[in-house]
């Protein structure tokens, strides 16, 4: 068979917009992050190989700081979670949103303020509530009318938790269908256009073990656009000033969640935080004012963009295929350590690290190890033509739903986390060997 010659493309500027903000060029094509080269990272922990910047994951916490001065903001820990991480949030003063009673467990056992932790969850199991509860957790975000007899009977006499409600509010938004959490035909929360919602405020105030602070909502990920947040605080106050109304209750906490977009690829459209903030104000003010309600503690809940720009992952290629309609570069991890691309149709900018080339750029498809056709990590990027095994790429924007959502598909142990900063690095979540692997399987 004749295969026919790629065709070149212009070589990529060497654009670092979206990687880490102390990253820097060295010669002979090396990459530092944090003071610290990726190939050294690489050739001391091995590949594949995540990289965190704490400088990047505390400035991204400030940053929120100064654009919320007057707001709790919560970082939500879905996006990636470990004993350092909640140190580093804590430390700027966030608070923290989790999941589950492991993501809790871990957060209060290394030293997390119990009552700055949110508890979410559509469906949240018997142990996700009798630790929330016995650890103290500072709210729980009822998503389902069950849950609120189920709370109430778990708290103790004399009691009271603290809950807020989730509040669908029948907006669509954000970057993919599979991440649009605010519409009315998704699992989460209790609709505000069908009655849903008011129908469990009266429940919830009817139980005098439980209290009320407030609302939340969540109206998706990766949102670039200011406007369906402004439209969420009016349709919000609009329920709280119904609650006043029939209840006689001033709620004092309003949540508007996360989902604020970041760029994987230079170019790609973001969040702007500041516009965010200041028009978030603006409507929450002007539609309290309107509605004769005082204006709430505001809660935001940033995940992605705070860790997600501060990760790298680092790659060794192990092969390297011509067809007669692409090039084929396969490394030594995949779908295991970013099933992104294959669940939301992920794009990122892969780089080669470590060498210098000189070679013309052409196209190529960065693929995984696993056996699915899916198992794509990059498709169709610029990389020199001489790529061969052996070489490291490392891939941006890799520091959320990354090790989160990281699986053992074909029995690969998960990959190390390796923090980095001035110039020093420390191992975070060590490898995942074969003998952890095995050591579960005890059905022989």
């Amino acid at each position: 068979m004749t295969v026919t010659p790629l065709p070149p493309v212009a070589a990529p500027a060497a654009d670092l917009s979206v990687w880490p903000a102390g990253t820097e060029e060295r010669p002979h094509g090396r990459l530092a992050v944090g003071g610290v080269p990726l190939d050294e990272l690489a050739e001391s922990h091995g590949t594949p190989l995540y990289v965190l910047d704490e400088a990047e994951v505390r400035e991204r916490c400030r940053t929120y700081r100064d654009a919320f001065p007057e707001a709790d903001v919560h970082y939500a820990a879905k996006a990636f979670l470990c004993r350092a991480l909640a140190h580093w949030v804590e430390e700027e003063g966030l608070g923290l949103d989790v999941c589950s009673a492991g993501e809790l467990e871990l957060a209060v056992t290394t030293g997390f303020p119990p009552e700055r932790i949110l508890l979410h969850g559509n469906a949240k199991s018997p142990e996700d509530l009798r630790t929330a509860l016995r650890l103290g957790v500072g709210r729980i975000v009822i998503d389902s009318p069950a849950e609120i007899a189920r709370i109430a009977a778990a708290v103790g006499p004399g009691e009271r938790q603290r809950v807020m409600l989730r509040v669908t509010p029948g907006i669509s938004a954000g970057g993919h269908a599979k991440i649009r959490t605010g519409s009315d035909d998704q699992k989460f929360g209790l609709s505000l256009r069908d009655g849903h919602a008011q129908h469990a405020i009266t429940r919830v105030l009817g139980q005098p073990r439980l209290r009320l602070t407030g609302l939340h909502c969540h109206l998706g990920s990766q949102i670039t656009d200011v406007k369906p947040y402004l439209v969420a605080v009016r349709r919000m106050v609009g329920l709280m000033a119904r609650t006043r109304d029939a209840h006689g209750v001033v709620l004092s906490e309003l949540d508007l969640g996360g989902g604020h977009g970041i760029a994987y690829r230079p170019g790609d459209p973001v969040l702007d935080l500041t516009a965010l903030a200041r028009r978030v104000r603006a409507e929450l003010a002007e539609s309290c004012a309107g509605a004769g309600l005082p204006v709430p503690r505001l809660i935001v809940e940033p995940g992605r963009a705070v860790t997600g720009p501060a990760g790298v992952v680092v790659y060794r290629v192990l092969a390297v295929k011509a067809t007669p309609e692409r090039c084929f570069v396969a490394v030594d991890g995949g779908m295991s350590d970013n099933p992104r691309p294959a669940l939301y149709g992920v794009r990122y900018a892969p780089r080669l690290i470590g060498r210098r080339s000189e070679a013309e750029v052409r196209r190529a498809t960065v693929v995984g190890r696993h056996c699915e056709a899916g198992d794509v990590l990059a498709e169709d990027v610029p990389l020199p033509s001489d790529v061969h095994p052996g070489d490291l790429l490392a891939v941006p924007v890799a520091g959320a739903y990354h090790l989160s959502m990281a699986s053992t598909y074909n029995l690969v142990g998960r990959p190390p986390v390796v923090a980095v900063a001035a110039g020093t690095s420390r191992l975070l979540v060590r490898r995942e060997t074969q003998a952890d692997l095995q050591a579960r399987d005890v059905g022989l």
